[in-house]
């Protein structure tokens, strides 16, 4: 029988520097996503466990679960207070007292600026199914191979699970059905966006099939400000990139822990270069794939409708250009260990040990 994990509790000025915090996003959100015409409401954390939020005509209160700051993480509770200041703007704006509370406007309302407009569950994407999973579980298979101890067997086996994705989605973006799109939180906020983090997200941008975005989160338990990686896609390349993630940052900590032995010391100097030139690493490599999948036939255009959805979701974003890691030994060494990476099964994660290729989310909770 496994650990039960009990959910911290706040104290006092944890909380209220929370709700000062969401009050905040409510600016945010009404200025991105509602043109500021939204009055500010009242906004409290209820104990409620039944819903994760709702929005009350009178006396004007958007009403959050605090379970959302412990259970759930600052991004989930962002999504449910969109959902709420949808609902406002249904009542105050739009007037629409006719309307169901899911109706067909709220949820024209909802899509037009991706904002999850489902009346139950936590906001967030869940696995993939039907033919999606089939594709992933072929993507699994690839990837199990590539634990060969045969490093001819075993890059062919990445290669050719790389191909599968390209494939599966050229495909899929010439179909004329529209794709459904969603949004995951990778990794653990943190105050401060390493090189090497940076790059790894670049690398689920380019290689991967998803559009990521560096969002500004709040770390209720420490009362801190931080930032965390989002990616948007389909459900399946979602469940590919939080993999990808995962295992890059895995096994760049577990190289930089074989150079320092190799080295003979226990000094953490350098592991920043280290962990970027990994990244710089693995990245050459996807691209030197990518050129052989050009040279079959394979060429990826994008897919505009994940491009439309990311917009919606992020509609006054500026992209900028950061400088990149200065040469140094750790980088190079780094640089010449991520071009070995080989992609392949066998990464998990938490104390749960939860597979993240082809894992299973349950959403039970209402709002």
């Amino acid at each position: 029988m496994g650990d039960r994990r009990v959910a911290p509790e706040l104290s006092i000025e944890l909380e209220t520097l929370a709700l000062r915090e969401a009050a905040r996003s409510f600016e945010d959100i009404n200025w991105t996503h509602f043109n500021s015409v939204l009055r500010k409401p009242h906004l409290v954390f209820s104990t409620a466990s039944s819903r994760l939020g709702r929005w009350l005509r009178q006396p004007r209160i958007i009403e959050l679960s605090s379970q959302l700051l412990t259970d759930h993480g600052w991004g989930t509770l962002v999504e449910v207070l969109k959902h709420e200041m949808a609902h406002q703007y249904l009542d105050e704006v739009l007037a629409e007292v006719e309307e169901t509370s899911h109706g067909p406007v709220f949820r024209q309302v909802c899509e037009a600026r991706g904002i999850d407009f489902r009346a139950a569950g936590v906001p967030e994407s869940s696995a993939a199914a039907g033919d999606d999973a089939r594709v992933l579980e072929r993507v699994a298979k690839l990837l199990a191979l590539a634990e060969s101890s045969n490093l001819h067997e075993a890059e062919a086996a990445m290669g050719a699970a790389q191909r599968l994705m390209l494939k599966y989605n050229i495909d899929a973006g010439l179909r004329l059905r529209s794709r459904r799109y969603a949004f995951r939180h990778l990794g653990k906020p943190s105050g401060r966006v390493s090189e090497a983090e940076r790059v790894l997200a670049g690398i689920l941008d380019e290689h991967f099939f998803v559009e990521a975005i560096w969002v500004p989160v709040w770390r209720p338990l420490e009362g801190k400000r931080g930032t965390v990686l989002e990616v948007c896609g389909t459900k399946e390349n979602l469940e590919m990139a939080e993999y990808v993630h995962s295992f890059l940052l895995h096994t760049g900590e577990r190289l930089w822990r074989e150079h320092r032995r190799h080295r003979n010391t226990t000094s953490n100097f350098g592991r920043r270069s280290f962990l970027a030139g990994v990244m710089h690493g693995f990245r050459d490599k996807l691209v030197e794939n990518s050129k052989a999948s050009q040279r079959a036939g394979l060429v990826w255009l994008g897919d505009q409708e994940l491009k439309d959805y990311y917009r919606r979701r992020h509609p006054r974003v500026r992209r900028t250009r950061l400088g990149g890691a200065l040469p140094s030994a750790s980088f190079a060494w780094g640089r010449r260990a991520g071009q070995q990476i080989v992609l392949h099964r066998g990464i998990s994660q938490g104390p749960s040990q939860r597979q993240l290729l082809l894992s299973t989310r349950q959403n039970k909770a209402s709002r």
